[in-house]
């Protein structure tokens, strides 16, 4: 009996040294996050067409090669340059940031404040004009006998 107690304790022991933790397989990614990589790419062949609705059989292999991409642990950003690097900067869905690119982020939000001033330059303009007595308007009614004049040359001395 004590003769079996050592042999199994003995295989046990062996068999415990061979024991490996078991890591289990990365899982396959999903269509959606196939497809939020695939919305910030442009097929090369479509144009203007995003990668993740694009039907042809092209678009979906590269589908696919994200998804293995994605499987084999690569980044987003390392699978975007991969296409940049492949197609070139016009399949990303935002140009990159550098060179005269940077006219497309800076001049918009310029022209907007720029029109934010003018307006706001010309409404207090007018403010002012509508705040003014009309005193100048009743001398030079006398002198005109059509009202419509007399405002007009009012208004072009107060602006000249």
């Amino acid at each position: 009996m004590k003769r079996n107690f050592w042999f199994i304790l003995v295989v046990t022991m062996l068999a415990l040294a061979w024991v490996r933790t078991a890591s289990a397989q990365q899982p396959t990614p999903s269509d959606d996050d196939v497809n939020a990589i695939a919305k910030q790419l442009y097929c090369p062949v479509c144009e203007n067409t995003p990668l993740d609705v694009c039907p042809t059989q092209a678009c979906a292999q590269w589908r696919d090669l994200i998804r293995q991409m994605l499987a084999e642990g690569k980044s987003e950003a390392y699978i975007k340059q991969y296409f940049v690097d492949n197609y070139g900067a016009r399949v990303l869905a935002e140009p990159p940031r550098s060179g005269l690119n940077w006219l497309v982020y800076l001049l918009p939000p310029l022209a907007f404040l720029a029109g934010a001033y003018i307006l706001f330059r010309a409404f207090r303009s007018w403010r002012a004009l509508a705040k003014e007595p009309a005193d100048d308007a009743s001398a030079v009614g006398e002198l005109t006998a059509d009202e419509y004049v007399a405002r007009l040359e009012n208004e072009l001395r107060k602006r000249g």
